[in-house]
């Protein structure tokens, strides 16, 4: 949620993408604008009730809603927050503000599974940065310490699905997923929580950087640890095509959660770790920078895209063009996010009329026939934190666009 801007010289990392033409410039307020608009058609939609959007199937015209145990509970009040952020009207604000504070049991349970960040740090975590509401702080350390619970010391990560333990046979499971929710436990340790909580989430990603990546720099989806020895026993998938393919998503929340960690650590080799798993993604992609939603499954190209993939990498490619110490590739990967924001702000990928999300082209879980080619709350969460982080480097920069 901050950006840090360090500067310094190194030779440069491979990096191979190839650019199309230069097109016009991309215009980053009317998306956000656009984004307003389909806010308010979705508050026109579900007004002010307990329960929360989280996906809207393809023969589907609105949104299907959970409750706030969901692990995608987090995102719509973060959505309106940005949204809020851009339009600064005090009617997002409210909605924003009720949507976050149906929230506030979840920091009062025992954790049962990873997702306690998704769900807190992107509600609590924006309302704070936006109002300074000191309630909403201690909501965000008090489940931080609850996350926490997850942690084996003897393993060093966050056990990630406490119900896979027996039901898959896997005694210690930490999916890539997991990552996300560290910039929680970072934030918290920082703002009044304890320094454990710190040490937890460097411990985490540590063993994952580790274990959770092939050499080629590609991630499995699930590792599994032994209890009793801590050691590594296996790398399979659960949403992904098959254990040694790259699940687009997966590959897209290790971008993004390394990009953090190196923002909160300040250690670089988290930034080297980041480059890496960056290129073995961009360099992959499809003409129009959208992934199918598994880069090895055997159909492509008559496979589902995963606009949420590209949406998750966009905004994480715009902090790390701001983190990076090679000038030359902060400027390519800040490239790189705007091409990305203009593909899905296309007519190909935006809802526009047909629905009231952002993004259309998800996948949620193919394997077992979940969302597959839907819009998804996560998907509309990221397309707007990318805009928001880009509004914000080219309102620092003076400039319009920095894509030529």
């Amino acid at each position: 949620m901050k950006n840090l801007i360090v500067a310094g010289l190194l030779m440069p990392v491979l990096f191979c993408f190839c650019t199309n033409p230069k097109s016009e410039s991309f215009d980053v307020n009317q998306s956000l604008d656009y984004c307003n608009d389909q806010v308010n058609k979705t508050l026109t939609e579900i007004g002010d009730t307990n329960m929360l959007p989280t996906n809207i199937l393809d023969s589907v015209k609105h949104w299907k809603m959970v409750e706030i145990r969901a692990w995608t509970s987090g995102f719509w009040p973060g959505i309106l927050w940005y949204d809020y952020e851009h339009t600064k009207n005090e009617e997002i604000k409210a909605h924003a503000i009720h949507y976050t504070e149906i929230l506030e049991p979840l920091s009062r349970s025992r954790a049962t599974d990873h997702d306690l960040g998704f769900k807190v740090f992107c509600s609590f975590g924006n309302a704070y940065r936006l109002t300074g509401n000191e309630a909403y702080k201690e909501v965000i350390i008090r489940t931080a310490d609850t996350l926490a619970t997850l942690y084996n010391p003897v393993v060093g990560t966050l056990l990630s699905w406490p119900g896979m333990v027996k039901k898959m046979d896997w005694p210690h499971n930490t999916i890539v997923d997991n990552l996300m929710n560290l910039e929680m436990l970072f934030w918290a340790s920082k703002n009044g929580g304890s320094k454990d909580l710190y040490d937890i989430a460097l411990s985490h990603a540590k063993v994952t950087m580790q274990n959770h990546f092939r050499e080629d720099g590609s991630s499995y989806h699930v590792a599994v640890y032994d209890t009793i020895s801590g050691k590594f026993i296996k790398g399979v998938t659960h949403q992904g095509y098959a254990d040694n393919t790259m699940w687009a998503r997966g590959q897209a929340w290790g971008i993004y959660g390394y990009t953090m960690i190196y923002r909160e650590t300040g250690d670089k080799t988290f930034l080297r770790f980041a480059e890496k798993i960056t290129d073995v993604f961009l360099k992959r992609l499809p003409e129009d920078r959208v992934p199918y939603w598994d880069f090895d499954a055997p159909g492509i190209p008559n496979e589902p895209k995963d606009a949420s993939a590209s949406a998750i990498v966009a905004s994480a490619l715009l902090e790390l063009s701001q983190l990076e110490d090679n000038a030359e590739l902060g400027k390519k990967y800040k490239q790189t996010a705007i091409k990305i924001l203009e593909s899905l702000s296309s007519a190909n990928y935006q809802s526009r009329d047909t629905k009231p999300s952002f993004l259309l082209h998800s996948t949620g879980h193919k394997p077992n026939g979940g969302e597959v080619d839907a819009a998804i709350i996560y998907a509309d969460y990221y397309y707007i934190e990318a805009l928001t982080r880009l509004a914000k480097l080219q309102s620092a920069s003076g400039t319009k666009s920095d894509e030529n």
